[in-house]
C-alpha cells in the first residue's frame, strides 16, 4: 500500500513541531512564522512546481533545510516568504510592513533581479550573483538561506527538462557548491556536488553508487576492526571519545577515478575513521596514541587545528597503515570543531555571537569584499563568475612568510598571487621570489608548507607585466595587476587596445572600411558600457575586456550587418571568354591569355592562400589574397567588376615569395640572435628586419624573409614562436 502524501498544512505542522522541540524560537516569534506561512500559502495557492505538487511545498522545505543548519526565525520567515516578490504580486514594501525591515532585506537578497535588459544569460547569471553577494555581505543569512533553496531544487531537478536540469547542476557545482565550500557548510556543499554529478555525469553516478553498495565485507569488517581497536587504546586516556566512520561523497570518488584516473580499488580514503573529543590537548594526545598503535604514512599528516581552513574548518587528519597493509584516514576534532566542519559560518554567524563575534565574523567574510572590489575595479560583472570558479575550488595550499604568516591559496597559485595576497604595493614592485631560500621562476606554483620570499625593486615606474595576466592564477591578481595598468599606462592602453582589436580583427578575417569600423567599435563599446572610444581602447589594452570573449558576438554582429553575401558567379565576368593561361610565375589566370603576373605587396599571397587577380593598367595582372584589405567583398558590387579575373596557384609551382612577420616578445638580450638563428638553422633568408622597444618592456620585430609556400611559412611561425620570450608571430 502506497504511502499518503502529506498535504501542504500537514507538512506545515511537522516544521512547527520542529520548530517548538529543536530550536529557541520564542512563541510570539512562531507566531509571525505562522503569518509568513499563511501568506506564502495564499500567494502561491494557483501555482505548481514542475512535479504537478503545490508550491507552497518547496518554501517549507527550504525552511526544514534551515532548522537543520539551527538558523534563527527570521530565517525561517524569509524562506516561507523567498519567492513572494519574484513570482507573485507581493512587493517589498509590503513585506517591510508586515514583517519588517529584516525579513524584506533577507527575502530581497534572494530574489533575483526583475527584467534587467542585459544581453546574455552569462550576464544575467552574473548581475544575479552581484546582487546576491552584496546582500550577503550586509547579512550572511542571504546566501544560507539561498543555499537551503538550491539544495532543494537540486533535490527535485528530476521532473525538468534534460537541457535545464544539466545547466541548473553545471551551475551547481561551479557557483553554489563552491560558496558553500568556503562558507565550511559540508553537509550542504558535499550533497549540491553530488546531485550535480547525478545530473551532468549519470552513467558515472551510478557506477560508483553500484560500487559503493557492493563494497566488500571484509573491507568493512576491517574498518570495524580497526574502531574497536582505537576505541580500547584511547579510551584509558581520552574520556567519551566518540568513533565513527565517514564515507567519501560521490563527488569525491569522481573527481579521484575520472580525473586522477584511478581505479575504485586504488582509493583508499573511500572509508576514514571519526574520533571526536572535548578538547584540543585531547586531540593531539589521540594523534599520538594512533601514531603509536599504526605505522603513519609519509607526508599524510595535516594540521588543521593550529592552521585552520579559510571556511573555519579545523580538525586533524592522518593516514596509517592498518593490518595487512592497508591504509585507511583518521580525523581527530573537538564537539565544537565538528560543528564547525558539518555548518561552517551557519553556526557562528553574526547575530548568534554578539559584538565580538561579529568583528571576527566580519574579517572571515573578507573575502566576499575583497571579491566585489575586484569586480568594480575591473568593470566587468562576469569577473564575479569567473573569480568563485577558479578562486572558492576545494584544494587549499598554505605557504608562510618569512615572518611566518600563512597565507591561504588555491591550487596551482604563483608566486605572483602569493604577493598581491600579501598586499598590491608588494605584487607591483615584484622583481622575483624565493622559495625556501632558493630563488624560483615568477610562474612557479608555490605548495603547502613552503617559506616564500618576495624579492621588490623601488625603482620609480617599476611595476607587473602584461604577461602576468596570463600567469596569474586568482582573479583577485588579475585584477590588481589590471588596474595597476589601467591607471599608470593610459596611452600604452589605447595604443595597446587598438592593436590587439585589429590584431584579432585580422586573425578572424573581419574587414571594414574606415566609417565602417569607426560605427562598429562604437557599437561595441557601448555594449560593453563605454561611451568614450578611448575608455574602450584602455580597457582593453589593460586586460579589462578581453576581445578574444567577445569574438564570438564580434563575428555574429559582423555577418549579419557588414559582410554582403559574395556573388561567385561574378568573380569570372561573363563577357571574358574562358580561355586559361600559365603565368610565369606559378600561377594559372583564367579568362585572359599571355599576360603579366605580379604579386601585391599589401598582403603578399603565397602558394596555399585563397588569391584573385586584378587586371591593371599597363602591368599585367596583381595578385592578390582574397581577403586581402584591397580586394572588395562584393566583386559585382565594385565600381570595374569585369578587372576582376580567377587565379588559382599551379600544382608544381616552384619559385621562392617573400612575406612579411611581425612578432612581439619580451625585450631581452639575445632575442634577436636567437629568432635569426632559427631561421639560419631553417635556411630562410631574412631580407629585412627592424625592431622597436615599448616602454612595457616588449620588442616588436618587423622582419621580411623568403619562404616557399604557407606551410613553409607556418612551420618557420611555429619555430619562432618557440624563442624564449616571443608572444605572438603574426604575418
Amino acid at each position: 500500500m502506497e504511502e499518503r502524501e502529506l498535504t501542504p498544512k500537514e507538512q506545515y505542522a511537522l516544521l512547527k513541531e520542529r520548530l517548538q522541540k529543536e530550536t529557541a524560537c520564542t512563541a510570539e516569534e512562531i507566531k509571525e512564522i505562522d503569518k509568513a506561512f499563511a501568506l506564502a500559502e495564499d500567494v502561491h495557492s494557483a501555482q505548481l512546481r514542475y512535479s504537478g505538487q503545490p508550491y507552497i511545498i518547496h518554501p517549507i522545505a527550504v525552511a526544514n533545510v534551515l532548522v537543520d543548519f539551527g538558523m534563527d526565525a527570521q530565517s525561517i520567515e524569509a524562506a516561507l516568504l523567498h519567492d513572494t516578490v519574484e513570482d507573485t504580486d507581493v512587493t517589498l514594501p509590503q513585506l517591510q510592513a508586515e514583517f519588517g525591515d529584516e525579513v524584506a532585506a533577507l527575502v530581497d537578497g534572494v530574489t533575483k533581479l526583475g527584467k534587467v535588459p542585459l544581453a546574455t544569460k552569462e550576464e544575467f547569471q552574473a548581475e544575479n550573483l552581484r546582487k546576491m553577494l552584496l546582500a550577503m555581505y550586509q547579512d550572511i543569512r542571504v546566501i544560507i538561506i539561498k543555499l537551503a533553496d538550491r539544495l532543494h531544487n537540486m533535490r527535485t531537478l528530476d521532473f525538468m527538462a534534460p537541457q535545464k536540469k544539466r545547466d541548473i547542476a553545471l551551475e551547481t557545482l561551479e557557483i553554489y557548491a563552491p560558496i558553500a565550500h568556503r562558507l565550511g557548510i559540508r553537509a550542504a556543499k558535499e550533497e549540491l556536488e553530488d546531485l550535480a554529478i547525478r545530473f551532468l555525469d549519470p552513467i558515472a553516478y551510478a557506477d560508483i553508487e553500484k560500487s559503493l553498495d557492493s563494497m566488500t565485507r571484509s573491507r568493512l569488517e576491517f574498518l570495524e576492526d580497526m574502531k574497536e581497536q582505537i576505541r580500547a587504546r584511547i579510551s584509558t586516556v581520552v574520556k567519551n571519545p566518540k568513533i565513527d566512520g565517514r564515507v567519501k561523497s560521490v563527488h569525491g570518488i569522481y573527481r579521484k577515478m575520472y580525473m586522477q584516473n584511478k581505479n575504485f580499488d586504488q582509493i583508499y580514503d573511500i572509508y576514514a575513521i571519526r574520533i571526536i573529543v572535548d578538547s584540543v590537548i585531547d586531540c593531539y594526545n589521540c594523534l599520538g596514541l594512533i601514531h603509536d598503535m599504526f605505522r603513519p604514512m609519509p607526508g599524510r599528516f595535516k594540521d588543521y587545528i593550529s592552521t585552520p581552513k579559510p571556511n573555519m574548518y579545523q580538525s586533524l587528519h592522518t593516514t596509517v597503515l592498518g593490518t595487512d597493509g592497508i591504509p585507511f584516514e583518521v580525523q581527530i576534532r573537538t564537539w565544537e570543531m565538528h560543528r564547525t566542519a558539518e555548518f561552517g559560518i551557519a553556526a557562528h554567524w553574526k547575530y548568534k555571537l554578539g559584538l565580538k563575534g561579529k568583528s571576527n565574523l566580519d574579517e572571515r567574510l573578507a573575502w566576499i569584499r575583497q571579491m566585489l572590489d575586484d569586480q568594480k575595479e575591473s568593470g566587468d560583472v562576469q569577473e564575479l563568475v569567473r573569480a568563485i570558479k577558479s578562486d572558492l575550488i576545494p584544494e587549499d595550499v598554505f605557504v608562510f612568510t618569512p615572518r611566518g604568516d600563512v597565507i591561504n591559496l588555491p591550487s596551482g597559485a604563483t608566486v605572483i598571487d602569493f604577493a598581491y595576497a600579501i598586499h598590491t604595493a608588494v605584487g607591483n614592485k615584484m622583481v622575483g621570489a624565493k622559495v625556501d631560500g632558493r630563488i624560483v621562476p615568477i610562474d612557479y606554483q608555490v605548495k603547502t608548507g613552503e617559506i616564500v620570499e618576495v624579492l621588490t625593486s623601488a625603482q620609480q615606474g617599476k611595476g607587473p607585466s602584461r604577461d602576468w595576466l596570463h600567469i596569474a592564477k586568482t582573479s583577485s591578481a588579475r585584477n590588481k595587476i589590471r588596474y595597476w595598468f589601467k591607471n599608470e599606462k593610459r596611452d600604452e592602453n589605447i595604443a595597446e587596445g587598438k592593436s590587439e582589436i585589429e590584431r584579432e580583427f585580422r586573425r578572424n578575417y573581419i574587414r571594414l572600411s574606415e566609417a565602417e569600423y569607426e560605427k562598429f567599435i562604437r557599437n561595441l563599446a557601448a555594449r560593453q558600457r563605454f561611451d568614450d572610444l578611448d575608455d574602450f581602447y584602455a580597457a582593453v589594452g589593460f586586460g579589462g575586456v578581453s576581445v578574444i570573449r567577445l569574438m564570438p558576438y564580434i563575428k555574429e554582429e559582423y555577418n549579419k550587418n557588414y559582410r554582403p553575401q559574395e556573388q561567385p558567379s561574378a568573380l569570372l565576368p561573363t563577357q571574358v571568354k574562358t580561355t586559361k593561361s600559365k603565368g610565369s610565375d606559378g600561377v594559372t589566370v583564367e579568362g585572359v591569355d599571355n599576360v603579366l603576373i605580379k604579386f601585391s605587396r599589401c598582403c603578399n599571397p603565397l602558394p596555399g592562400d585563397n588569391i584573385i587577380g586584378f587586371i591593371t593598367r599597363g602591368h599585367g595582372i596583381s595578385v592578390h589574397k582574397r581577403d586581402c584589405t584591397n580586394v572588395p567583398k562584393d566583386i559585382a558590387a565594385c565600381d570595374e567588376p569585369e578587372r576582376w579575373v580567377q587565379v588559382r596557384w599551379n600544382k608544381d609551382v616552384k619559385k621562392e615569395f617573400k612575406a612579411a612577420l611581425q612578432i612581439t616578445a619580451l625585450s631581452r638580450i639575445g632575442l634577436m640572435a636567437d629568432i635569426s638563428v632559427q631561421l639560419a638553422n631553417m635556411r630562410v633568408n631574412i631580407n629585412e628586419i627592424s625592431s622597436r622597444v615599448a616602454k612595457d618592456g616588449r620588442s616588436t620585430i618587423n622582419m621580411n624573409i623568403t619562404v616557399s609556400n604557407v606551410d613553409h611559412l607556418k612551420n618557420v611561425i611555429s619555430r619562432i614562436e618557440k624563442v624564449d620570450g616571443v608572444l605572438s608571430v603574426e604575418r
